[in-house]
């Protein structure tokens, strides 16, 4: 499948580096705002169509899907327009900032035949698959820990008063969105969305939400959710039943987990080495072939902005 890719970030690198482990995969067209980001992100992969002009890029038919990396506020303007000219879209995550938006989206998508998908690494591996099987292995579950706390770089930049991209809340950025999804999508696909949630963060000089913590009430069990762009955490995720006991290495992107008795001795162990995006690349080409999401599919990317809404309002983010 023919790819146009919107957005010239290291997302976009890590997307075709992923990409090359599947055959159907081949990026043909590039679009940035400006020909000289263009020219040098097309240079660098060997794209020969490069654009910077939104509506040529659109009208090409040089490429039949679209992979979207731009910043948040732009996801669903950029996809609905590829839509609306016939383009699959893999959309990075989060999808959109808002729910209705999302439906708006999901209906275009059916408008005019074509497939939409989020890329939600942290719900498309294999290792999460396996996962899936396993928490009916476990007993009732009682308690569940997912955590992705990554101290970024900007930080220090926005601490020295230089503010970039990932710090802006007009922009629909912050941990929330950033990094605080990969915690959301995983609980809502495994377990649905929370009866009740709580929330508290820690609001940085911009508006923008530095760190967050989410505290999920189901009818048997209770969910807590951490992330933050301003430390960093080594510490695996846990899936805690009755009987047994789940580790996570890594739930933005799980790629070994642990079974293990509630004293502490491993059942089982499942590891996969491919790169983590590589899972999203190959169920969307084969979504567009079948006409079918069957994992990273409407309801789930709903259900997690449906989270993402209660929290934002309770930690006062207003995008």
């Amino acid at each position: 499948m023919r790819f146009g890719i919107v957005g010239t970030n290291w997302i976009t690198d890590r997307l075709i580096e992923a990409g090359q482990t599947t055959a159907e995969f081949e990026v043909t067209a590039v679009y940035s705002r400006t020909k000289e980001k263009a020219d040098d992100f097309a240079d660098k992969h060997h794209i020969e169509y490069r654009f910077d002009n939104w509506e040529a890029f659109l009208a090409s038919d040089t490429y039949e899907a679209v992979y979207i990396a731009t910043p948040n506020l732009l996801h669903a303007r950029q996809s609905i327009d590829a839509m609306k000219h016939g383009k699959h879209v893999l959309c990075e995550k989060p999808l959109t900032l808002t729910v209705a938006q999302a439906k708006e989206m999901f209906q275009t998508a059916r408008d005019n035949n074509v497939i939409l998908m989020e890329a939600m690494k942290s719900t498309e591996s294999a290792a999460f698959r396996k996962l899936e099987e396993w928490i009916h292995e476990i007993g009732l579950i009682r308690r569940v820990n997912f955590h992705y706390n990554q101290y970024s770089s900007r930080y220090d930049k926005l601490k020295e008063g230089i503010i970039e991209n990932a710090f802006k809340p007009e922009l629909g950025n912050g941990s929330l969105m950033d990094l605080g999804v990969y915690t959301i999508a995983p609980l809502v696909k495994l377990f649905g969305v929370p009866d009740t949630l709580h929330a508290a963060a820690e609001k940085l000089s911009t508006g923008a939400d530095g760190q967050g913590t989410v505290l999920c009430q189901y009818s048997d069990m209770t969910a807590v959710l951490s992330f933050s762009k301003i430390a960093d955490s080594y510490m695996p995720s846990e899936i805690i039943g009755e009987a047994g006991i789940i580790t996570i290495d890594k739930i933005s992107a799980p790629s070994h987990i642990v079974k293990m008795t509630r004293a502490g001795e491993t059942l089982e162990e499942f590891t996969h080495s491919a790169p983590p995006m590589s899972y999203e690349v190959a169920n969307f080409t084969e979504a567009c072939k079948t006409m079918k999401l069957t994992n990273n599919n409407e309801q789930t990317s709903l259900d997690t902005l449906r989270v993402v809404e209660a929290v934002k309002e309770q930690i006062g983010l207003a995008f």
